[in-house]
């Protein structure tokens, strides 16, 4: 290994017994090998860091933090003390495929216009493997409806983090990758490579129920932090629409959807800039207006003929419309099961 390393990997963890010594061995065997590897403990309390201590490398430096500080507090701490052009994530629970990092730096050193590139990936012990947008429109796009690009895969440009003082926000964590390739749309492009290269654990309880609502909330304001590239001012029942939209778990009704159009026509408008790819965005659009009617209209527990009529209003009124197929769907809900209902009461 140089002196200075092309990569640098980062390698958070705590209390990850069970898979910690699989996750670092599969950075050990990677065929590219030159970079130095931080793990960096976070005051584990079970024997994390003793199997660590049993892999003998001279890339590894652990360092043992003496208290419990957290996850993105430690992914910072490892910025600055990282010392490769690129830095690789990992996570202490997953496995990366020998050919990751040298597939990741033959495209990094050929495109030097891109600032991350992750990588597809697969479940631990499913064969399903996860589709993931390739190119920066469609990862631009599709980080409208999510986070679309594998923490624990990424190698980035670490000229890039440095220049524009950029770091991980420890305020959006469990979500704060998903903030992080927000900001970094801003002075580069984003890739996933096509390959899978990383095998990804999942496992009962992996997110505890308020770590699962900061992530919504998190998701949420990420979303928003993604629309303020079209510098749109949103009044506030705009406002309201849209963050109970990306919640997702929220109910859209009859009476949300002349503030939809609203929001659709300004998106349609503000685009004019050339932000996302017209095309694309026009069908993003479009997708998005299938969503909001289907939860309106598809997702009802209790159907009454108003509502086809309030459907056949916006249809008409708007110029929104279900496919067919759900058009009819609704009306047989609307009317057979309402009166199966009406009989049964």
């Amino acid at each position: 290994m140089t002196c200075m390393p092309q990569i640098t990997v980062l390698l958070p963890v705590y209390n990850c017994e069970l898979y910690v010594q699989t996750a670092v061995q599969s950075i050990l065997n990677q065929t590219y090998t030159d970079f130095e590897f931080l793990i960096i403990d976070d005051a584990s309390t079970d024997a994390t860091v003793a199997l660590i201590k049993k892999l003998e490398d001279s890339r590894i430096q652990l360092i043992e933090k003496p208290i419990n500080s957290g996850y993105t507090n430690s992914l910072n701490y490892g910025l600055q003390m990282a010392k490769g052009k690129y830095i690789a994530r990992m996570d202490g629970d997953d496995i990366s495929f020998p050919e990751r990092f040298s597939k990741q730096i033959a495209y990094l050193e050929t495109h030097p216009d891109v600032v991350v590139c992750g990588t597809t990936y697969k479940i631990i012990g499913n064969d399903k493997l996860i589709a993931l947008p390739e190119n920066h429109e469609a990862i631009k796009l599709g980080l409208l409806w999510g986070n679309c690009i594998s923490h624990p895969s990424v190698m980035i440009r670490k000229k890039i983090l440095d220049e524009y003082s950029i770091q991980y926000n420890t305020s959006k964590e469990p979500a704060e990758d998903y903030d992080m390739w927000v900001r970094l749309l801003s002075v580069g492009k984003l890739h996933n490579l096509q390959e899978v290269l990383l095998e990804y654990r999942l496992y009962g309880n992996q997110v505890s129920r308020k770590r699962a609502e900061d992530q919504k909330k998190n998701d949420v304001l990420a979303k928003f932090k993604m629309l303020q590239y079209l510098n749109i001012e949103w009044d506030s029942l705009e406002y309201e629409f849209l963050e109970r939209n990306f919640r997702k778990t929220d109910l859209i009704n009859f009476k949300d959807l002349k503030i939809f159009k609203q929001i659709q026509n300004k998106l349609a408008v503000a685009n004019s800039s050339g932000f996302f790819e017209s095309k694309s965005f026009s069908l993003y659009l479009a997708d998005l207006e299938s969503d909001v009617l289907r939860k309106c209209f598809l997702k009802e527990t209790r159907y009454t003929p108003l509502m086809y009529l309030e459907y056949l209003f916006a249809k008409y009124r708007w110029k929104v419309k279900l496919t067919v197929k759900q058009e009819i769907k609704l009306a047989v809900k609307s009317l057979v099961l309402w009166k199966t209902l009406r009989v049964k009461s």
